[in-house]
């Protein structure tokens, strides 16, 4: 169990380090994994932005990830298949809910990066950096939205997963960095002593901490550290 989610962040980081000194961009999924990603951009010297992705609950059970979109507008939309399944909702059923996710994915980028220009990823290492995964949908919008940014390589570092959730990924990164691999996990919060809300306020302020975006002065990383 991490005590909380800087902790898990700075054990994370001790797994990257050799990331350090290599032009590497680390991501967070606001707003849990903005404290964890905080400490792993520290630790590495690097810049600190979001991958913006907003989950898609199920009816009456918000918290239940039907799905995620991500990109600029939300178009980039993933479907988890089994919560589907499980909600007999169809194809486009799931599409009406996701559209009306979209309203609250663009408040939260005009809230959190106002007046804040945008780490450019072409060419560079991304880490992506999460406080957990669970079912996987909402990581698996994000990354299909940062392939699109075109960056050398993707490394998906997060605390805690499930071994089968971890394994589907695989095709979308080119490495994973997870400190405890389960075989099942039912939430996320489970394996941290404290746990609380981000609130919008906080994200705000530790990218404010990171301070602004870094060109590009350091050869690429490989995907590996190497």
């Amino acid at each position: 169990m991490f005590r909380n989610r800087a902790e898990a962040g700075r054990l994370l980081a001790e797994r990257l380090l050799h990331y350090r000194g290599k032009d590497v961009v680390v991501l967070a999924l606001p707003r849990g994994g903005v404290p964890v990603a905080a400490e792993i951009a520290r630790a590495l010297d690097a810049p600190l932005d979001l991958m913006l992705v907003r989950k898609v609950g199920a009816p009456g059970q918000p918290e239940l990830a039907l799905a995620a979109i991500a990109g600029s507008g939300g178009e980039e939309l993933v479907i988890n298949s089994e919560i589907a399944e499980a909600t007999g909702l169809d194809a486009a059923a799931i599409g009406r809910l996701a559209y009306a996710e979209r309203p609250e994915l663009a408040r939260r980028r005009a809230n959190y990066l106002a007046g804040r220009s945008p780490v450019p990823l072409a060419g560079r290492t991304a880490i992506l950096v999460d406080d957990g995964i669970a079912t996987g949908a909402t990581v698996r919008a994000a990354l299909r939205a940062l392939r699109r940014a075109a960056p050398a390589g993707i490394v998906l570092a997060v605390p805690v997963a499930p071994a089968e959730v971890l394994a589907a990924l695989r095709a979308e990164v080119d490495v994973i960095i997870c400190v405890e691999t389960q075989l099942y996990l039912g939430s996320v919060g489970a394996y941290y002593a404290s746990f609380p809300q981000v609130s919008d306020a906080e994200v705000i302020e530790m990218l404010a901490a990171a301070g602004p975006a870094k060109p590009m002065t350091r050869s690429p990383a490989a995907p590996g550290g190497q």
